[in-house]
Parts: structure tokens; C-alpha cells; sequence
């Protein structure tokens, strides 16, 4: 429901709803993906799963549902009591660590959803239908790590605030990976937002309509469940949710933002290095260990 405030602005509905996707193997992290969900590889001490929640805690959301393959109940479970861990550590006097252990089990109310045959992200989202009940929402796909004063999500709800539908993230793709992203065309409307006329995922670097890459933040229409619903096969015959919400052009509205802050993927090794090397460099001790390995490796 849309509501109009006194001074004749439109009030968007509230969005307090996150769908976080967490299926796949991890083979690019085998050994360690053998048994434990790559969600739950840490950023130095903090796993991935954590930066994506505390981003969509920090834009005012307050339930999260994480769709996951059967097996990765671990995912979900970091964020309930640990009772016995709290316990010792108050028994042991370690009571800022404890309130730290507490506070991560508060951040937000966590649902678990099955995602049972891999069909791609937007079928995993598909899942969520019934938790999101009809109401706007958020989607990150936690790889992507995103670190910033105002949070990704909060980037995004800022721009869903003065024009509701859905707004994505994005950020400016080298030629060479165009390829492989979502890509969206349209009009600048402000410093960094973009109001979206075409959508297009992993197109030949001929027919991409931008350099504006999508970046795994996005807040939703509701109606991008009438298309998900179909099944539609698109690219790598993955059914996807570029392609769900390009299907609401011309219909809702949809903005682009291009996000600020630390951003790395943490779905490869390498990009693993960069955020932990990035976090590490943010503490004076460990910025100071990271650079005495580096001059080490150059003697």
C-alpha cells in the first residue's frame, strides 16, 4: 500500500523483509567446502553470511529468510543461541565476548527455506514467495562482500524511499567481465542513479547496454514472483532474476544506484585474500602483521 504524507510526497511501504540465497557447492574452496557451507567462511573471524545480514539489519530490515540446499542448516544456526559457548564464556568472566556472541543472535528474525533442485538464483528467491507475503523486499547474494558506512542495503533504500519499485545495485564493469554480470542501460536521475530502461544478464560486450554491472543488492517489486513463477530458462539455462525484473519495465518503477565502499567477491579465493587483507588493514596490529608479510615476501 502506497500512502500519501501531507506534504503531497509518496510514502513507500516499509521494507522489512531479506531473502539471502546461500546454495552451491563451494568447489572453488574445496577442501574446506567439504563440510563447511561456504556461507560460513570467515573474513579473517567473521563469516560471510554476518556482513550480508548486518547489511540488511543496518537498512532497517528485521526478518531474513536464507534459502539453502538441504545440508547447510549450519548457515542458519549461526544466528540462534549458542547456550552452551555463552555459558562458558560467562562462567570464564569473557563478558564482552559474550555480549558480542548474544548480539549476533538478536541482529534479526531468521527463517529457513529449502531450495530443493538448483535451478539458479532466481528460483532460489522463487522459494521465498510466500515468506515475502506480497510485500517488497530486499535479495543479497552474501559473496559479495560490501563494506561501507552506510550500508549497501541503506544505499539502496534511500533511492527506494523517493521512488519505491525496485532498485538495484551496480557498479562499473571492466570490458573483459561484462559478460559475465547483469548489466542495465537508462538515464542518469542524480548523482549515481539511474533510472532503468533495459536489463540485460551476461550479454556479449556488443549488445551491453552500459558499463553499469550489477552488484548482488537489490530491493524488489513484489510482482517479480508473477515471472519467477513461470520457470523461465534464461542465461546458462538458469532461471534469472535480472530477467524477472526486467519483465517489470514499463510497468514499476526501477533504479539503479551505484554503490560506495570496500566491495570484494568473496566466492573465489582471491577475492577471500582481498576483503580479509582489506578488514585486516582496519586494526593497527593487524594492518601492522599484513605488512610486515608483504615486505617479507619481497626479501
Amino acid at each position: 500500500m502506497v500512502n500519501q504524507n501531507p506534504n503531497n510526497s509518496i510514502e513507500f511501504p516499509a521494507v522489512t523483509k531479506a531473502v539471502i540465497p546461500v546454495g552451491g557447492l563451494g568447489t572453488r574452496f574445496l577442501p574446506a567446502t567439504r563440510t563447511v557451507p561456504k556461507p560460513l567462511l570467515p573474513v579473517l573471524n567473521v563469516p560471510v553470511i554476518e556482513f550480508a545480514v548486518r547489511d540488511a539489519v543496518a537498512a532497517g530490515v528485521t526478518d531474513i529468510a536464507i534459502v539453502m540446499s538441504p545440508g547447510m542448516e549450519s548457515v542458519a544456526d549461526y544466528f540462534a543461541n549458542q547456550e552452551v559457548l555463552e555459558r562458558e564464556l560467562i562462567s570464564r568472566g569473557h563478558d564482552e565476548l559474550h555480549a558480542v556472541q548474544a548480539e549476533i543472535a538478536s541482529l534479526a528474525k531468521v527463517t529457513t527455506i529449502y531450495q530443493h533442485e538448483p535451478k539458479g538464483p532466481g528460483h532460489a528467491i522463487l522459494q521465498a514467495r510466500e515468506f515475502c507475503d506480497g510485500e517488497p523486499f530486499v535479495t543479497i547474494f552474501p559473496d559479495d562482500v560490501i563494506i561501507n558506512e552506510t550500508s549497501a542495503t541503506e544505499q539502496l533504500m534511500q533511492v527506494y524511499r523517493e521512488h519505491g519499485g525496485s532498485v538495484v545495485a551496480v557498479s562499473k564493469a571492466a570490458d573483459e567481465i561484462i559478460h559475465t554480470k547483469g548489466v542495465v542501460g537508462g538515464r542518469s536521475v542524480a548523482p549515481g542513479v539511474v533510472e532503468v530502461d533495459s536489463m540485460v544478464e551476461k550479454p556479449a560486450l556488443a549488445d551491453a547496454p552500459s558499463n553499469l554491472a550489477i552488484v548482488a543488492r537489490y530491493i524488489l517489486d513484489n510482482a517479480v514472483f508473477d515471472y519467477l513463477s513461470g520457470e523461465h530458462a534464461g542465461a546458462g539455462g538458469e532461471i534469472q532474476i535480472t530477467d524477472a525484473i526486467a519483465s517489470l519495465l514499463g510497468s514499476s518503477p526501477i533504479h539503479a544506484r551505484e554503490i560506495t565502499g570496500f566491495h570484494a567477491d568473496t566466492g573465489n579465493p582471491g577475492g577471500m585474500l582481498r576483503a580479509a587483507i582489506h578488514v585486516a588493514m582496519q586494526d593497527p596490529e593487524l594492518a601492522e602483521i599484513v605488512t610486515q608479510a608483504f615486505n617479507d615476501s619481497r626479501n
